[in-house]
């Protein structure tokens, strides 16, 4: 999948993803909400949705981080590939159904490899390191713009990797934080990114796709075939 050269663009927007805050407003809980709004995400795609409470997305950071409601010192964030693992062993709990996703883990450096997973599974899961300069309100999230560009200086993030205008540096990502779409160069991508995740959900394929043979396919490039 990886050797493959990504879409020149991946215009979506026609499609209304719906992202929630789920309580990221408050608490550090981004990369449950990250969570939710990727089930969201991928839901859109297939042109249905599905309810994600901000009830749902605390109790999953909960179990996947140790936070304990009500103790601010527990509200630490997450590393994300133990809330992934988490969330493959245990489940993503909604009022009504639960959601299990498979994941895997592409070079933060290997922007052709973002863009497929953004492509193949709906959007790509991230962790970035943001910079104060990114706390100006309104407009696109760049390297360029006044402030302290150093990354981490206003702390990590878990964010979605969503839609794009092209692949040239200064073309425009749509990422999905904070109940919305900031826009974003992929200078800024470039800069920012620390991790990069595919997710999967098997009960949100579209109908006669084939998991097992998704599966096996998986297995077979991890095994050099």
């Amino acid at each position: 999948m990886m050797a493959r050269r990504a879409p020149e663009r991946l215009v979506r927007d026609g499609i209304d993803p719906a992202p929630l805050m789920l309580g990221n407003d408050r608490l550090g809980d981004c990369t449950a909400a990250g969570l939710g709004n990727h089930i969201r995400a991928t839901a859109a795609l297939a042109g249905f949705q599905v309810a994600v409470r901000e009830a749902d997305a605390i109790l999953f950071y909960e179990r996947s981080t140790g936070y304990r409601p009500g103790d601010a010192a527990t509200d630490r964030g997450g590393v994300e590939v133990d809330v992934l693992a988490c969330a493959a062993r245990g489940g993503y709990a909604l009022a009504d159904q639960t959601f299990y996703p498979v994941w895997g883990s592409v070079a933060p450096d290997d922007l052709n490899a973002l863009r497929l997973v953004m492509a193949g599974m709906g959007a790509a899961y991230l962790g970035v390191r943001l910079a104060l300069a990114d706390q100006a309100e309104g407009g696109v999230w760049d390297t360029t713009t006044p402030g302290d560009q150093s990354p981490g200086s206003w702390g990590g993030h878990c964010l979605l990797a969503w839609a794009y205008d092209g692949v040239e540096e200064d073309s425009v990502v749509s990422l999905l934080t904070w109940g919305g779409i900031q826009r974003a160069t992929w200078r800024w991508v470039r800069s920012r990114i620390m991790e990069c995740h595919g997710v999967a959900w098997r009960q949100l394929m579209p109908a006669g796709a084939d998991w097992e043979a998704l599966v096996a396919a998986n297995a077979a490039f991890l095994d050099g075939a």
